[in-house]
């Protein structure tokens, strides 16, 4: 999965995702050299939850089935 910036340029390469104990990781490669590791806690994945709203989730349903 790739990130892009708002002028197209690559931001992001996530390769892998894994767990560690209670926290996923996220590896990959940021601006297409340097890599990466992120952690996401469910603190902080309970916390995105509060970003989403019907309409946006239902736009993030229809993503699964466009090309």
């Amino acid at each position: 999965m790739k990130l892009y910036s708002p002028d197209g340029s690559e931001l992001m390469k996530i390769e892998m995702l894994e767990r560690e104990g209670e926290v996923l990781l996220l590896k990959g490669t940021a601006f297409g050299a340097m890599p990466i590791t992120a952690k996401l806690s469910p603190q902080e994945m309970r916390g995105g939850f509060s970003l989403l709203n019907l309409k946006l989730i239902c736009f993030l349903i229809s993503m699964l089935f466009r090309r």
